[in-house]
């Protein structure tokens, strides 16, 4: 990246080598080389914009970076222009948003305006419930869900509601207006329905020792909510010390970061005190009532799987799960549970499809997982495995960036 010292607006070309548009993708440059360039101080303001002199939103980073989303056609570039001006406030407005939900055993809950995740926390694993990988909640709207869901769904006086009509003898009217708050009901904006329990559900990834995955449980202490939006989440998490063959105390730490318009998280892996490198998977687990519906693809470096939902019968459509790996991937394939296993261990689940690379010490491991629905952007199994073959490609061939 180069840059000339004198004040004024800078120019940022954004180039595009792959054959496929590329579109809302956020791009970094340095927020330091920005401030110095238009001289910024603490009253002065700065927009961004595109070709048509039309201004797109942005954001500063927890890690002193400025994103914003470009749109580039294939093997093209787009010009953008910073510059000192006052931005529009509409433009800004949050599509992303995460917190802890100590309301709900410590919920880690996040969305954009695709698609929503929540990993779990220290209140659940108190509670002797074996949960260890990430859960897909749908989405087919782009407004922001999640806290409404939570709220809904947890708010005392329905709750009591619920709780005086059981104990007068009326179930049914208990059953309806439990029904009518539910995130497990779709009220027209999506619900929960994907089976994570004992298994790492939509793309966790967990250290092997000799094939075997040592799951992660749930995260310690307290999350740290890196950025907010508007345009990007991004969460720090903690894991409790692990033993890994010689090593005693193994500490995993993750930052997933969530941004506008991807159905796919970034997730940054460090394992600490490890001094051995191991495999390490990221995997999808798969279902009895879809057992055969994944695809594996090493050399281009993901996996997808589809997944029927936790009640085929009640019209919840198909949920897509991917993982993509930036880096080289030492393989991907299918490992099923024992018919004993599937029963005592595994909450039913038939097994995993997953990703392995191998890690290195005192590294970070980076990663893509995320999902889909066919009721919201996805026609068919087909349409998401190209798009996760697509952000494949993009991953392993980033936008060039260009500042001048």
């Amino acid at each position: 990246m180069a840059s000339c010292g004198t004040e004024g607006p800078l120019q940022v070309t954004v180039t595009n080598s792959l054959d496929i548009d590329r579109t809302g993708e956020l791009v970094e440059i340095n927020m330091e080389q920005v401030s110095k360039r238009l001289n910024l101080n603490d009253t002065t303001q700065f927009v961004i914009l595109n070709e048509n002199n039309e201004q797109v939103p942005y954001q500063l980073t927890y890690d002193g970076k400025l994103i914003f989303p470009t749109t580039v056609k294939a093997n093209a570039s787009s010009v953008y222009t910073i510059q000192q001006g006052i931005p529009q406030e509409a433009l800004f407005e949050a599509a992303v948003f995460g917190r802890k939900y100590p309301e709900r055993v410590d919920d880690v809950a996040w969305e954009n305006d695709r698609t929503a995740y929540r990993t779990y926390g220290p209140a659940l694993q108190a509670n002797g419930e074996r949960a260890f990988g990430y859960d897909v909640w749908l989405k087919r709207v782009p407004e922001l869900v999640v806290e409404d869901r939570y709220e809904k769904e947890l708010n005392p006086a329905t709750k009591a509601t619920i709780d005086s009509l059981k104990q007068a003898g009326k179930p049914d009217e208990a059953n309806a207006l439990y029904q009518s708050v539910s995130y497990h009901v779709d009220h027209g904006n999506g619900l929960d329905c994907y089976k994570v329990g004992p298994t790492l559900g939509g793309g966790a990834a967990a250290l092997l020792v000799d094939d075997a995955i040592v799951y992660p449980y749930c995260y310690v202490g307290e999350p740290e909510i890196l950025e907010n939006g508007p345009l990007r989440f991004t969460v720090k998490l903690n894991y409790a010390p692990t033993a890994i063959k010689g090593d005693s105390a193994v500490v995993e730490t993750r930052i997933i970061s969530l941004d506008k318009g991807s159905q796919m998280n970034k997730t940054t892996i460090v394992y600490n005190g490890l001094t051995v490198a191991s495999p390490v998977a990221a995997g999808i687990v798969i279902h009895p009532e879809n057992p055969e519906a994944y695809t594996t693809d090493a050399d281009n470096g993901y996996i997808t799987y589809t997944d029927l939902s936790d009640n085929i019968h009640n019209n919840n459509g198909e949920i897509y799960v991917g993982v993509v790996f930036p880096e080289e991937m030492k393989e991907a394939k299918a490992v099923l549970f024992t018919e004993e296993e599937s029963k005592t261990l595994r909450g039913g689940a038939t097994g995993h499809v997953l990703a392995v690379a191998d890690y290195q010490p005192n590294t970070e491991f980076t990663y893509y997982w995320g999902s889909g629905w066919n009721k919201y952007g996805f026609a068919d199994t087909a349409a998401w495995n190209t798009y996760v073959a697509e952000f494949a490609q993009k991953v392993r061939n980033p936008l060039n960036v260009q500042v001048k």
